[in-house]
């Protein structure tokens, strides 16, 4: 079931929009490589293909993972701090000790002009990460 990259890409970041877990999934079938998205959101219903009834069936349809699954939450955060701004490592651990990490470490990323490096670091980390991950479920992805 070959499937494009672009496309695998496209799916996570719908299934990874902001809101409230289950609204936004998105579905690979293993036989044909066909994805389908699922959102409960009814601005959204370009995207709601008319399911299968046997979605949930794991063993014909693999759900896109959460970024969390992949470790591109926290852990790559901590692994850029670490790479890139060794100095404020103490600080954003203690950010991501409590609620609202993400705006006070885009807040720094500014202060320390490394917003772009983050963005590079980040999609190169997605896009290994989405390979790793197509990989261990046989999804035979093309370019």
């Amino acid at each position: 079931m070959p499937v494009k990259f672009q496309d695998i890409a496209t799916a996570f970041e719908f299934a990874n929009t902001n809101g409230d877990m289950g609204e936004f999934r998105a579905f690979v079938c293993k036989q044909t490589g066909k994805i389908y998205y699922q959102t409960d959101f009814i601005d959204a219903a370009e995207f709601n293909d008319e399911l299968p009834d046997d979605i949930e069936d794991e063993d014909k349809y693999i759900p896109l993972p959460d970024k969390r699954e992949l470790d591109l939450g926290k852990p790559l955060v901590l692994a850029f701090v670490r790479e890139f701004l060794r100095d404020d490592l103490d600080d954003v651990r203690y950010f991501f000790s409590k609620r609202g990490a993400y705006p006070k470490f885009k807040s720094l990323l500014a202060r320390r002009g490394a917003i772009d490096r983050w963005h590079a670091y980040e999609n190169e980390a997605r896009k290994r990460a989405l390979r790793d991950w197509c990989t261990l479920h046989a999804i035979e992805i093309i370019d």
